[in-house]
């Protein structure tokens, strides 16, 4: 015989009407059972009693006999038989019922997928003011799906349930007035929409109103605020918060900077399959930064992120199977990834993929290939690229002297040292470009600055001969040393000859040019 000083008086007393067949009764007991209350936690015996109160046609007790269901929670998981227990409440107008029914035909589970079922049900439970029905119609509407699209009334279904506190609306509308999408753009009420959702726990909204503090927008930039956003979104698991916190930590954008901080945050949301934080995660193994510097679980989230597509952590694969780190070298396993990376735009993915088929390396020798891939990081603006370009363009079977100069110049223009001399060369001696001795000084004194051995011999020697600019044996002198201790064996006869042709005060102030 049970023991019935463990029950609670109210407990004894609905049970005893329950037993007497009292639907709401028996419903009640059901809840006692789920809660706890009153009376030892069960949802086996909670689904016991909520299957009588159903089975007498109580639309709550059918509806949360379909929750059960749908759930498996005291019963065997059944979506066909929660759908019919949903269908019995919600034709009796039980909006809730309504609500699940309408999500169940939205998603086929239990019910062949039916668009049009799920607008009808939603519909009915948001009539009633059902918020979660209200923002579903919201959605149909703002898409176009079940139902022509119409931007007004699914702005009028979003207020409606942000209006009753639903996060999720408010985060809707926020995002609406935000973008102006059928209403005019008004950054204070985004702002105060996406606040309203952020301070119920809306991570999604959190982590937008992080962003703007991040970033300035429509707000006054403002770290702290931008920590907090993402700090709360970022434990409720809101991946990209995570991540965005872990860069904040790693810059040290609007907090100390903090390695160890940044390897945490960054690992939870690649634990997550956020695939930008598993490629950061693993550029930190590779370095031992904040973490202990580990190739093969560098290799790992690379991985990882790799096989999600993103181009650069392709590209860092790539880099490992090149280089035998962490995985076993494998020059047509790198050459893959890199061609992975490159086909998606990846700039140096696309260089070192042109630079494996000019060498053949990982990859079979084609010079029309590597031309392909160097054009392609050079449209992006890559000074090396356009360098090779120019390269390639320049031997015979691909010859176009004229375009290798304007390549050239591209590359030039960006300070590019070796393009600079090539261009000085061009212009020395009339390839691809009009002979011009003031063009070729000028481009052979811009790679000289950067140390370039052959346009410091050069230029010493247009210095000598007056050639592209005025004669200045001081200035030849200078740059035929510079090229001479860069190895550049000419340059030492060439400095012998200027330094006879100067007197005393002319050799006194080449040195103290040297030194400067």
């Amino acid at each position: 015989m049970p023991d019935t000083s463990l029950y609670s008086a109210e407990f004894l007393r609905v049970k005893g009407l329950a037993e007497r067949g009292v639907a709401e009764a028996q419903h009640s007991l059901g809840f006692m059972y789920v809660n706890g209350q009153g009376v030892a936690q069960s949802d086996e015996l909670a689904v016991s009693w909520y299957r009588l109160a159903a089975t007498a046609n109580l639309a709550q007790a059918q509806y949360n006999l379909g929750v059960m269901v749908q759930k498996g929670q005291g019963v065997k998981q059944d979506f066909t038989l929660a759908a019919h227990w949903y269908e019995r409440a919600a034709s009796q107008g039980y909006a809730l019922a309504q609500y699940n029914l309408g999500w169940l035909y939205a998603k086929g589970q239990g019910v062949a997928q039916d668009v049009g079922r799920a607008l009808y049900w939603f519909r009915q439970a948001a009539e009633q003011g059902e918020a979660g029905a209200q923002h579903n119609l919201g959605m149909m509407y703002d898409t176009g799906k079940g139902v022509a699209q119409d931007h007004e009334a699914a702005l009028e279904w979003y207020r409606r349930a942000a209006s009753q506190g639903y996060a999720r609306s408010q985060y809707s509308l926020g995002l609406r007035y935000d973008s102006g999408q059928g209403v005019a753009r008004d950054p204070a009420q985004a702002l105060d929409w996406l606040r309203k959702a952020a301070l119920q726990g809306y991570a999604p909204a959190q982590f937008n109103l992080g962003l703007r503090y991040d970033k300035g927008q429509d707000v006054e930039a403002d770290g702290e605020q931008a920590m907090l956003w993402y700090g709360r979104a970022g434990i409720q698991g809101h991946a990209s918060s995570q991540f965005n916190l872990a860069l904040m930590y790693d810059t040290g954008h609007g907090v100390p900077q903090d390695d160890a901080l940044a390897a945490t945050w960054y690992r939870r949301a690649a634990q997550q399959g956020h695939a930008g934080a598993q490629d950061s995660l693993g550029m930190r193994h590779e370095h031992g930064q904040g973490v202990v510097q580990d190739a093969v679980q560098a290799a790992i989230w690379y991985r990882r992120a790799a096989e999600q597509g993103l181009p650069v952590a392709q590209y860092h694969l790539g880099q490992l199977f090149d280089t035998g780190n962490g995985v076993e070298r494998d020059a047509v396993e790198a050459t893959a990834w890199y061609r992975k990376a490159a086909e998606q735009g990846h700039l140096r993915a696309q260089f070192d993929l042109g630079l494996r088929h000019e060498n053949g390396v990982g990859a079979a020798q084609d010079s029309v290939q590597a031309l392909a891939w160097y054009r392609r990081a050079a449209a992006q603006g890559y000074a090396a690229a356009q360098y090779m370009v120019a390269t390639l363009l320049d031997r015979h079977d691909l010859g176009d002297p004229a375009e290798a100069t304007d390549w050239l110049h591209k590359a030039a223009d960006q300070k590019h040292a070796l393009a600079q001399f090539e261009l000085g060369l061009r212009y020395d001696c009339a390839k691809g470009a009009e002979r011009d001795y003031e063009a070729a000084h000028f481009w052979y004194l811009c790679a000289a600055r950067q140390g370039h051995a052959r346009a410091q011999f050069n230029l010493g020697v247009m210095y000598a001969a007056g050639q592209g600019a005025q004669r200045d044996l001081v200035e030849a002198y200078a740059w035929l040393h510079r090229a001479g201790g860069a190895g550049i064996r000419p340059a030492r006869d060439y400095l012998a000859r200027t330094a006879r042709r100067m007197d005393a005060q002319q050799l006194s102030l080449a040195e103290r040019l040297l030194h400067a």
